[in-house]
């Protein structure tokens, strides 16, 4: 099983040792790793008149090259998932092959939300609402509504896990749990 590993890990200092770990991870339970920045042949890509879209062309070439994906959903400046991991999770989804999640921040999305607007943050009888006077989503899920509930319909699994900031982007217990349940569930069909 070739699995995309989606997330900001490209944005670490030290990517390349983040990309060789969880390719290791992948090796030990049978799997292939592939990251954003491996080398794939894309015509399109090839052709881009931008970098920007050389990039988006050749991710998207490894995600349809690829057998399912794990994402980490870690809150990536701001209260959410890096917008560009959420695309590359939406697009494996709409292919239909198996997805995952993990994230190093276990607090629910609406307490992260809050927490990042301060004291713009109001309670009110309906519920949260921003300076703006817009409601928080407040359901629970460790993101935005889409993404859990994407998650859980694809039939794979979201970890949380709860880890002080020094750890955020390097532990890899919940990438492990992740591979080993897309493994689990490719031999039994998905």
């Amino acid at each position: 099983m070739r699995i995309y590993l989606a997330g900001p890990d490209v944005f670490l200092p030290d990517a390349t040792a983040m990309a060789a770990a969880k390719k290791k991870i992948c090796d030990r339970h049978g799997a292939v790793g592939v990251f954003p920045t491996d080398p794939v042949e894309d015509a399109a890509a090839d052709a881009a008149a931008t970098r920007f879209l050389e990039i988006s062309l050749r991710n998207e070439a490894h995600i349809r090259g690829c057998d399912g994906l794990i994402a980490n959903l870690t809150p990536f400046r701001g209260p959410s998932a890096d917008a560009g991991t959420i695309y590359e999770l939406g697009l494996m989804r709409g292919l239909g092959r198996p997805i995952a999640g993990y994230t190093n921040d276990a607090r629910d999305f609406a307490a992260r939300t809050r927490e990042i607007l301060g004291a713009s943050a109001r309670e009110t009888a309906a519920g949260w609402t921003d300076g703006e006077g817009l409601s928080l989503e407040d359901f629970g899920c460790h993101d935005n509504l889409m993404i859990d509930g994407g998650i859980l319909a694809a039939g794979g699994v979201f970890v949380a896990r709860d880890l002080p900031p020094t750890l955020r982007w390097s532990d890899l217990q919940g990438f492990e749990a992740c591979v080993v349940a897309l493994m689990r569930g490719s031999a039994t069909g998905y």
